[in-house]
């Protein structure tokens, strides 16, 4: 089947958010029925929030994506000389690899 990127909108913030292709395709290959609801940051804080009920204690760093220039948060420190992507294009050039 061929997937096309499709624009969605956070239920728990209002921000639109991409669905992209490749994420259409894996939750297609794993029988997901439903599209995500919330955008990437508000699954990230409900996954963290529903852990024990703590939050996490793992140190999170800005960057800005060396591929679209989007603003995205990384668990480990940027080094200068090193791209950092953010989580969908580093799903894009993961898939591209693989």
């Amino acid at each position: 089947m061929d997937y096309q990127d499709k624009t969605l909108t956070c239920k728990d913030c209002g921000k639109e958010f991409i669905f992209t292709a490749g994420e259409q395709e894996f939750y297609a290959e794993k029988g997901f029925q439903n599209e995500p609801s919330r955008c990437h940051e508000c699954r990230d804080a409900k996954r963290q929030h529903s852990r024990d009920g703590r939050s996490s204690s793992r140190k999170m760093y800005e960057a800005v994506c060396a591929k679209c220039g989007v603003t995205t948060q990384v668990p480990f420190e940027p080094k200068p000389d090193r791209p950092v992507y953010c989580r969908d294009c580093f799903n894009i050039i993961h898939n591209k690899t693989m």
